[in-house]
């Protein structure tokens, strides 16, 4: 019995990393659309301790990256242009920091101008690339550092330091999954992890 509990457990965890990430519309006079669940379990996140708000209420961060994004609609123009009206933010604590995306969607024929938010846990997400990059490139846990600190943008010298070893051992890392990834420099690698 205690292997199917494992396997339980380790499924649940699995699913748990690969959670996707939050998505609201809301109206200009910012009335909820529509938000999936995920949504609000996130923007609890946010709420300090102790603070509750009505169901339907963003929190004040929210709120405010939302002001910005109806700020860049009022001029608007041009409505093939929806890269000017993005605005992101790290939002929440340094133990579970939120990603925020909000997309203008400038008004059109017959419809009025709406906000799309995306969230998503900043942790999790490079968590379950790992894991996924761990387990299709079959990577060591030594390979698998060398990948977590390549993409902090780290050099072979910072990336020596950290695990403790010379800077030829992380090249010869650096060449072993070079060869398990089938590609040919770091960024290569970076999008090859990046992909999953």
């Amino acid at each position: 019995m205690a292997p199917l509990e494992n396997y339980y457990d380790q499924a649940e965890s699995i699913a748990d990393k690969r959670m996707g990430p939050g998505i609201m519309m809301l109206s200009s006079t910012l009335q909820l659309l529509y938000s999936a669940r995920r949504s609000w379990e996130l923007l609890g996140c946010i709420m300090a301790p102790g603070v509750k708000t009505a169901y339907g209420m963003l929190p004040p961060p929210v709120t405010e990256l939302c002001g910005e994004i109806l700020e860049l609609l009022k001029p608007c123009t041009d409505v093939n242009d929806g890269q000017q009206f993005r605005v992101k933010r790290v939002l929440g604590g340094p133990e579970r920091p939120l990603l925020v995306c909000g997309f203008g969607l400038p008004e059109q024929e017959g419809s009025k101008s709406r906000i799309l938010l995306t969230i998503e846990e900043l942790g999790r997400r490079q968590e379950a690339i790992i894991d996924q990059a761990k387990d299709l490139f079959r990577l060591t846990a030594r390979e698998v550092a060398v990948v977590e600190n390549l993409l902090k943008g780290w050099t072979n010298k910072e990336i020596a330091n950290a695990l403790k070893v010379t800077e030829q051992t992380v090249k010869e890392h650096i060449k072993h999954i070079m060869a398990k990834t089938k590609t040919s420099t770091r960024t290569a690698i970076l999008v090859q992890v990046l992909r999953l």
